[in-house]
């Protein structure tokens, strides 16, 4: 079974830096094209970053040059380094599959104040 557990969210001010860990279990990252996602209360989950089994990188326009996605096949971890945190950053995270499975963790709150 597909299980994923992140972590390293927080309370940020706004410049500020968090680094997110997902690690997955069920699913090895060497052989699958993994994501992070972000969901604000209200609005639909969407995805922010994405490397390839490959490590190939993609993001979405609003965290390019200040977000790095990377990943650790050994210990199946994904991490989302977040610099330069905006307000409107605040969400909940999450990781998953490109294309995500059926499962989701409970992902990791980040709160950026003004």
């Amino acid at each position: 079974q597909v299980h994923f557990v992140e972590s390293g969210g927080g309370l940020v001010q706004a410049g500020g830096s968090l680094r997110l860990t997902c690690v997955s279990s069920g699913l090895a990252t060497s052989n699958s094209d993994m994501g992070w996602y972000r969901q604000v209360p209200g609005n639909q989950r969407e995805p922010v970053a994405a490397i390839s089994r490959g490590g190939d990188t993609a993001y979405q326009d609003s965290i390019k040059g200040r977000f790095t996605i990377s990943k650790d096949d050994a210990r199946k971890t994904v991490f989302l380094q977040m610099n330069e945190l905006k307000p409107e950053d605040t969400a909940v995270y999450f990781c998953n599959a490109v294309p995500p499975r059926n499962h989701w963790g409970q992902g990791t709150q980040v709160t950026v104040s003004s």
